[in-house]
Parts: structure tokens; C-alpha cells; sequence
């Protein structure tokens, strides 16, 4: 306690505030006093310049992807003790004593660890130049250098921030980047998608803020600290540990469907018909997954949570995006619904012929044994009468969240206009949490135009297992009597879903990459040879556009801008029936 009080004092010294309330390392008081004075300075110094909560959460949202977490934070250590030293130091000149003797405490302790690692040795030669003196390093290690030592002048937290991520992207995992987006698409990640990783915890939680809450405090905590993390590496080598996966117990599992329940709506289907349709369709790739459908949690909510409010602020968005855009749907709409009744209208012309069979024409008779001329009859061909049933199914995974009102519109206008020229369609939209694909329907097949407005309510999150949508979503179609079935699929070419391990339970097969891919083109290949038309609207980054054309071959559409969504999908439908 003693101890604690003295460490505490130092950083509320520090810092200037005495409300200061975050833990603190004692136990590394026990291996170097020094290191334990630093690890303080450094966190009262970082919280008065900086915004400690940014960077933490940047941490906690960059995990999610996936990556090595002691690589991350011990670069985030080494960037937070640069920004802060030089500035503390000019206040508090005897600091740079104090950090002399923790480096020097930790080449004693640590050399050997550091060593084992790249950043490890960035580290070091950060220790070494401070100790005798600025210099050159290899190369590898120089490049990285140039990115942290211009942090001794940062005067914002986004500099620590962009510095953290370009040396991961660059140093460590090149392929980042191209596997799940930039830095602003990881500082855009929901708060939502951020309990796709740590589920288990926020099944006791009401809000979700508080056990982020407590995850940013965690990682406030470490990326002050001098302490060297382990390497998954050294982990192994040090025997077992504590798994860095989620891992559900029994008692979890119980909870998972009122977890679903609770964060997507409850579902549409009873108990036994959602058995009998997951016995049905999950199976393959999908054997150990499960359907989810569901009208969304604005309609059946099981009570006012986060996830309700988000989602009805995420509708609220879409309707003032509507209102903005008045004038522009409308357009649009006449323009889909001319084009479209132009089309009926000429598969059910009629056409007369004259013909050697069919109704008698009297005034012809006379040519009946005077001429070589035997079309003495007049038939009528009727234009082809087949009729149409459409499926519009949405990704609604996180990588669509910067365009999720744009989606919803231009969804809408598509809708407005096959109910104004009665095509019965179904428009709905998916997502994979956990083992679950989440199909939320917004309007039924035959219902009144009045529900296309549930269209606004798309929202995005979590994952996405589109092999398993495209197959739920044909499966429904080939139930319907009409001829000529359409699935219209609009996503980004990137197949993902996040994998949980789990004891004594399913374990699906990681779903991404060339995996993924090989699965959905698959499911399409099953949809057309059963006779529905699938068409894919790409919407994503051009270096995905080659997995679009393996998934969706020739009828596939690339669309740079999502407002032209609606357009590519009137004229698809208007030359099928041109047909």
C-alpha cells in the first residue's frame, strides 16, 4: 500500500490532476524501483498532453483485426515514451535521471527477450542511443527510427496513433492494409463489431460502454509500462499460458440465443423451424453454423439496449438522408418504373399471323384452289406471360458502415419501383456474428408498398459468410411458383467471418481468403443451375475486384459509387425482361 501511495503521488504530480484514478504497476516496484518511478512519470505526462483514451481505443479496435497484441503494444510503449519524455523532461529536468536508471535496469533484466524481437531491438537501440549518444542503426531498424523519434515534437494523440499503425503496417505486417482496410477504416469500427471479439463479457452487460471501459483502462495501463511483452513465439516455448482467443464455457453457450436475441431482434421463426432449416441449409463449408432470421431489433427488440439505440440512430440518418435526397428519389423511381412497365407491357403484346392454321379469314377463301397461297387462316402469338420474383440481399457487415445510408436509399428506390409495377421481391440484408449469419428481412415477398420504408432501418456490424446467405437467400427463391426467380447480391468481394474456438461445441472452418471465395462462387454456380438469375453488385476496394469476377463471373456489376447501385439493378432487371 505504502508503495502504491508513493507511485500514485508521483503520477498525480506529474500530471497536475489529482482525479487521476488509473492502476498502476506495483508489482514491477519489486524489480527495479526505477522502472516503476518511469512507468508513473510516463503516465501523469501522458495523460496531461495527450488523450489517453484515443490511443487506447485505437489499441482495443486494432485488435480486433487480429493483430499480434504484444507486437502492437510494445510498439505503442516505445512511440508513448518519446512523445512524452522530452516534454516532461523540460519541466522536471532530474527525469532524465530517472530514465537513464530504468534503462540501464532494464538491459539488466531484459536484454536477452528484447533481443529476441524486432521491435525488441528497436527498443534497444533506443536505450542505446539514449545511453551514449545518437548514431545510425541498420537499416530496417533506421526506417523505423525516422517514423519515432519525430514524435519527441507530437503535439497531438492522432501523431502517436498514425506512428503506432504505419510501423505495424510496415514493419511487421505489410499484408494488413490489403486484408482489412487503413487506419481511418480501423478508427471507424463500431462499438458493435468491437464485442464480436469479447462477446462473452458483454453478455452480462446492458451497455456496452462500460466493458469497453474497462478494456481501455487495461490497455491505458500497459502502453505506459517498460515491461517487454511476449511474443506468441516465447509463449509457446514457455509452455502453456493463457489463451489470447475467446473461449466460451457451457454456461455461455446457454446464453448465446438471448444474446442474439437481445442485440438483433428476436426471430421470425420458432424454435423447430429454425432447427429444420439450419438441418437443411447448414451443412458443407457451413456444417457448424446457424441462420438467424430475423425482422431486425426496431421491430422485435427485447429491450431498450445499445444496440437499439445505435440502430435507431443509424435509421434516423438514413430518413434524413431521404428527405435530403426528395426530389433525386423520386427521379429515380419514375425513371426505374417507366422503363420497367415499358418492358412488361411488350412481353404481353399480342401479335396476329397469318398462318395454315388457326381462325379462318372468309374474305381469303377465294384464293383456296386458284393460288399456291395456303395462309388462308389468322393466329394470334401472345408474347411471353412469364412472371418475376426478385431478391435483393444486402451485405450488412462492418466494412459497409461508411455507406450504410447510401445503401439503404438506393435499396428503397429499387424497391418503390417493383412495387409500383407489382413485382413481388423481398429485400433483406446479412451478417455473420459469432456462428450465427443474421438474415434480417425488411419486407416480405407479396407485402404492401407501405413496408418498403423498413428499408431504412439497414444497419451494419460483425462479419460477413455471404456463401451462406446467397445459399439461404436462393433457397427461398426456388420455393416461389413463379418462373423467372432474380437474386441481386450487393457486397464487397470479401468474404470474411471470424472464427470463435470454443470447447466442446462447433468449430466452423476459418471462412476467408481463397477459401471463402471458392465457397460462394460455388453457392452461385448452385443458384443458376437450379434456374435463378444471381447478379453481383460490387461495392468494394478495386484490389478485390478480381474476387468479384471468380464469385459472380460474367453477371456481376462494378460500381465505383454506391448512388449508382439502383441504376446497374433497373437496367439488369429491365433486360431480363427484355427477354
Amino acid at each position: 500500500m505504502e508503495i502504491e501511495n508513493r507511485i500514485r503521488n508521483l503520477m498525480w504530480t506529474v500530471s497536475g490532476d489529482y482525479a487521476l484514478n488509473t492502476r498502476l504497476d506495483v508489482a514491477s516496484f519489486s524489480k527495479s524501483k526505477y522502472i516503476s518511478m518511469y512507468d508513473a512519470i510516463k503516465q501523469g505526462a501522458f495523460a496531461k498532453y495527450f488523450d489517453t483514451n484515443a490511443l487506447s481505443m485505437y489499441i482495443v479496435k486494432k485488435l480486433f483485426y487480429g493483430v499480434e497484441e504484444p507486437v502492437l503494444m510494445n510498439i505503442a510503449q516505445i512511440c508513448v515514451d518519446l512523445a512524452v519524455y522530452q516534454k516532461i523532461v523540460e519541466e522536471r529536468p532530474g527525469v532524465c535521471n530517472i530514465r537513464r536508471k530504468a534503462f540501464e535496469a532494464m538491459l539488466d533484466k531484459d536484454f536477452r527477450k528484447m533481443n529476441d524481437s524486432f521491435i525488441g531491438r528497436v527498443k534497444l537501440e533506443i536505450i542505446r542511443q539514449f545511453l551514449n549518444g545518437k548514431g545510425t542503426a541498420e537499416k530496417r531498424i533506421q526506417d523505423v527510427l525516422d517514423v519515432l523519434y519525430p514524435l519527441e515534437e507530437a503535439s497531438d494523440t492522432m501523431e502517436i496513433i498514425q506512428a503506432v499503425d504505419r510501423i505495424y503496417n510496415f514493419a511487421i505486417d505489410r499484408s494488413f492494409e490489403r486484408k482489412h482496410g487503413d487506419l481511418e477504416f480501423v478508427l471507424n469500427t463500431s462499438i458493435e463489431e468491437l464485442a464480436e471479439a469479447t462477446w462473452q463479457d458483454f453478455l452480462d452487460e446492458e451497455m456496452y460502454e462500460s466493458v469497453l471501459e474497462q478494456m481501455v483502462d487495461q490497455v491505458n495501463q500497459q502502453v505506459v509500462s517498460l515491461e517487454e511483452k511476449e511474443s506468441a513465439e516465447e509463449k509457446k516455448q514457455d509452455g502453456p499460458k493463457k489463451k489470447s482467443v475467446v473461449v466460451l464455457d457451457e454456461k455461455a453457450l446457454e446464453k448465446m440465443n438471448s444474446y442474439m436475441q437481445l442485440n438483433f431482434g428476436k426471430s421470425y421463426l420458432s424454435e423447430a423451424e429454425q432447427k429444420r432449416t439450419d438441418r437443411r441449409l447448414c451443412n458443407g463449408a457451413h456444417a457448424d453454423c446457424s441462420l438467424y432470421y430475423t425482422d431486425g431489433i426496431l421491430q422485435n427488440p427485447v429491450l431498450i439496449n445499445a444496440q437499439y439505440v445505435n440502430a435507431k440512430k443509424q435509421t434516423d440518418r438514413n430518413l434524413l438522408l431521404l428527405r435530403n435526397s426528395k426530389n433525386m428519389v423520386k427521379r429515380n423511381v419514375d425513371i426505374m418504373t417507366h422503363n420497367l412497365k415499358r418492358s412488361l407491357v411488350t412481353r404481353t403484346q399480342q401479335e396476329e399471323l397469318l398462318s395454315e392454321y388457326g381462325s379462318i379469314i372468309p374474305s381469303r377463301l377465294w384464293k383456296l384452289g386458284r393460288t399456291e397461297d395456303t395462309k388462308l387462316f389468322r393466329r394470334v402469338i401472345r408474347q411471353n406471360e412469364t412472371d418475376f420474383v426478385v431478391d435483393i440481399l444486402m451485405d450488412a457487415s462492418g466494412s459497409q458502415r461508411d455507406r450504410q445510408s447510401q445503401v439503404a436509399l438506393q435499396a428503397f428506390i429499387i424497391s418503390e419501383a417493383l412495387s409500383n409495377v407489382q413485382i413481388p421481391h423481398r429485400v433483406m440484408s446479412f451478417c455473420t456474428f459469432w456462428d450465427y449469419t443474421v438474415m434480417q428481412r425488411f419486407r416480405e415477398y407479396d407485402a404492401p408498398k407501405s413496408e418498403n420504408r423498413k428499408i431504412l432501418q439497414y444497419t451494419t456490424s460483425s462479419n460477413n459468410r455471404d456463401g451462406l446467405a446467397i445459399r439461404a437467400a436462393a433457397d427461398s427463391l426456388l420455393q416461389r411458383e413463379e418462373e423467372n426467380k432474380i437474386l441481386i447480391v450487393l457486397s464487397d468481394g470479401r468474404p470474411n467471418d471470424v472464427v470463435v474456438n470454443r470447447p466442446n461445441s462447433r468449430n466452423p472452418k476459418p471462412y476467408c481468403g481463397d477459401y471463402a471465395v471458392k465457397d460462394t462462387a460455388q453457392e452461385v454456380r448452385k443458384a443458376r443451375n437450379k434456374g435463378v438469375y444471381v447478379l453481383g453488385v460490387f461495392a468494394g476496394k478495386e484490389q478485390d475486384l478480381q474476387a468479384e469476377k471468380r464469385i459472380f463471373g460474367k453477371d456481376f456489376a462494378y460500381i465505383k459509387d454506391i448512388r449508382n447501385f439502383s441504376n446497374v439493378v433497373g437496367q439488369y432487371l429491365q433486360k431480363l425482361l427484355d427477354w
